[in-house]
């Protein structure tokens, strides 16, 4: 179905949304083209097995099967590496993909070289594969990622409160397309941005949790259901007036969270200012400042 164009600049678009691009704070996903061809490199196996005999058959068989699901780990463990990239504070992923999905590759091409009932060829094809596998997608993450200077605790629990923060927004991300209307997908992934803003904050400085966890939690929960909601009622009614209030529903969101991240990097600023202050001052006292303390 055809779907109206919109924009900044159309009639209905947003009015009081701030100015930033679509793609600020994203990048290019690595789970792409290669990650593909992983799905499609084994359909010859299937193709060609059954052309041999039933031993053959089998081997090719199964040979795809665990190549298949090589692909599926591998996708599934490039895209826990790319989230994992994204936070300041993260844990490692509790199951390494794509080391799984290594053995598994040079398992299947094992399997799939034993069909021809030669002994080197699946150990050659074994080790080809698993190690190209490793060359082209790397490692997954060994160890849990933190701010330095921060404890284990805190680092636990901004982990904790962002992992859910991050659920409502997909949550949100996934209602919204239910409504089917560009410029509301539009104005979500904008608000979207806006409180991963405050997640990347939090995670700078975890002592910033308290003030922002009513952010994270309540609003964001509450921003979930509200999307649920609009999008049932706007796909089967295409109601303007229920799409008007959640627009401004989310302006008024947006602005909320943009104004706390900026409250809290300006007193994340001022606390800099005093230890920086305080410092100056021993150093003055001791005889050890490099010049006359400004007030």
């Amino acid at each position: 179905m055809a779907q109206r164009f919109g924009g900044k600049h159309s009639p209905d678009g947003p009015t009081n949304a701030p100015n930033r691009p679509q793609w600020e704070g994203k990048s290019p996903s690595r789970a792409g083209a290669l990650v593909n061809a992983l799905f499609v490199a084994p359909f010859p196996l299937v193709i060609f097995a059954f052309f041999k005999d039933p031993a053959g058959l089998a081997f090719n068989l199964v040979a795809f099967g665990i190549l298949m699901l090589a692909a599926w780990l591998t996708r599934e463990g490039v895209l826990a590496h790319e989230a994992f990239d994204a936070r300041k504070v993260a844990k490692r992923p509790a199951i390494p993909r794509k080391l799984f999905g290594a053995v598994l590759t040079g398992l299947g091409l094992a399997v799939a070289g034993a069909a021809g009932g030669d002994l080197v060829a699946p150990v050659i094809f074994a080790g080809l594969g698993g190690g190209l596998h490793f060359l082209a997608f790397g490692a997954d993450p060994w160890r849990d990622k933190g701010v330095a200077g921060v404890d284990q605790f805190q680092a636990d629990r901004v982990a904790r409160v962002v992992d859910e923060a991050e659920a409502h927004l997909k949550s949100m991300k996934d209602a919204i397309l239910r409504a089917g209307d560009r410029p509301a997908e539009t104005r979500v992934d904008r608000f979207i941005a806006t409180a991963r803003d405050m997640c990347r904050t939090v995670e700078e400085d975890p002592r910033d949790l308290t003030a922002a966890r009513k952010f994270l939690g309540v609003y964001l929960l509450g921003a979930r259901d509200a999307t649920a909601k609009f999008a049932d009622i706007y796909a089967r009614t295409r109601d303007a007036k229920a799409r008007a209030d959640y627009m401004a529903l989310l302006d008024d969101l947006e602005q909320g969270f943009a104004a706390r991240t900026q409250k809290l990097l300006l007193e994340d600023r001022s606390d800099l200012d005093v230890e920086i202050e305080v410092l100056r001052d021993r150093l003055a006292r001791e005889g050890l400042a490099r010049g006359p303390i400004d007030r």
